[in-house]
């Protein structure tokens, strides 16, 4: 049986591009941390470079001797990891803007949340086969059977949200629990209770931490005058928030998507980049590709981007393994939600939570562990009945 040679092809597209655009996107950066011009661009190449290889070694194992016990060791090992970064002393957690996510290593800052989300999607999908089907249930069993789920889903909120201060990634694995749920035979009645449960718990996270209620005030601030135009001037009124002012950073990036225009400025000639977007060569790389390549550009990443989940999702609905199946579907559905919420983050439809975009955004441990995932699709596509 051979890999899906497309889907490896369409993610070294997306690499590649992403290499192109930490040299493009980091000249102002650079010069303000003191670095070399090629500093990003060198860093994020040889991670690139090592992601593809990564990818291709792992397609070579038998997935039906490998899968299982990779995926199980990274979402123990993983998990064990993010519960003893608390404990570990400051010089090997690394921390930025505020936030205690990674551990150093030799020329390379480890997020162990990365992995944890491919094992848990795997964990997830080796369970829900086991416990869940599509026979017809009262919604009191499927309640009881989900029980253990949302009890562990609950452990995984106070590892990532609370330990880490990542309400971001609680998003991206608790919309891909939900559908993964869906396919394996879960009702669209508890489906609709669990987005409520989501929600309410969201609710609870936001205003109970005063930076995220900053950042939805100031998220309200810049969208509020189009939303309420719509409504009465009695319910305007109430829902006006007077003093709140429009974000700097997504006021900067609407502006760089503006001036790219459909064809764009041209490569390396973006000015938002120059200071007004800080570290656009990160969570705010769609804005940056949108300045400098335009509506075109962006539509190429868009393309390629759905291009290679198709090919994801045509490999779970070819496998004839249930498991391979659902952790096929979640790790699509891992990537899709992670390129929404940050799409939608810089264009001020959604609050910005500072999920990176997959394999364009510069970063190690974020490309590596989606390398690494897209590598494990590759494996199971060899026992996909094309």
């Amino acid at each position: 049986m051979r890999t899906d040679k497309w889907l490896y092809y369409f993610t070294c597209a997306l690499i590649t591009i992403g290499m192109i655009f930490s040299l493009s996107l980091s000249s102002y950066t650079v010069l303000l941390l003191g670095a070399t011009p090629l500093h990003f661009f060198y860093r994020q190449c040889a991670v690139g470079i090592a992601c593809i290889a990564v990818m291709w070694i792992v397609s070579r194992a038998d997935p039906d001797k490998c899968l299982t016990p990779v995926c199980m060791s990274l979402f123990a090992i993983m998990g064990i990891l993010m519960l003893a970064m608390g404990f570990l002393p400051k010089s090997l957690v690394a921390d930025v803007n505020g936030a205690a996510r990674w551990i150093r290593l030799p020329f390379f800052n480890l997020a162990p949340v990365e992995f944890f989300k491919v094992g848990f999607i795997y964990f997830l999908a080796w369970s829900f086969s086991r416990k869940l089907d599509h026979s017809k249930k009262s919604i009191g069993r499927e309640i009881a059977t989900l029980l253990p789920y949302v009890a562990l889903f609950g452990f995984v909120v106070i590892l990532v949200a609370i330990v880490q201060n990542d309400l971001g990634q609680v998003a991206v694995l608790g919309l891909t629990m939900i559908f993964m749920s869906l396919f394996a035979g879960t009702s669209f009645k508890l489906i609709g209770f669990s987005f409520m449960g989501i929600l309410g718990l969201a609710y609870v996270f936001i205003v109970t931490s005063a930076h995220r209620v900053d950042r939805v005030r100031s998220w309200w601030g810049g969208v509020q005058d189009f939303v309420l135009s719509f409504m009465s001037p009695e319910t305007a009124a109430g829902l006006r928030i007077e003093d709140a002012s429009a974000p700097y950073q997504v006021g900067h990036s609407l502006n760089a998507i503006n001036n790219g225009e459909f064809f764009g400025q041209g490569l390396g000639l973006g000015s938002f980049k120059l200071g007004y977007l800080s570290e656009v060569h990160t969570d705010f790389v769609l804005a940056g590709i949108a300045e400098e390549w335009g509506f075109i550009g962006i539509l190429l990443i868009v393309v390629l981007f759905y291009a290679m989940l198709f090919r994801i999702f045509q490999t779970a609905s070819k496998s004839p393994s249930n498991v391979n199946f659902l952790f096929c579907l979640g790790i699509g559905f891992m990537f899709f939600f992670s390129f929404i919420i940050n799409s939608y983050g810089i264009t001020s439809i959604s609050p910005v939570k500072g999920i990176a975009v997959p394999f364009l955004s510069y970063g190690g441990s974020h490309l590596l562990a989606a390398s690494f995932a897209v590598g494990l699709v590759l494996m199971a596509s060899k026992r996909a009945k094309f």
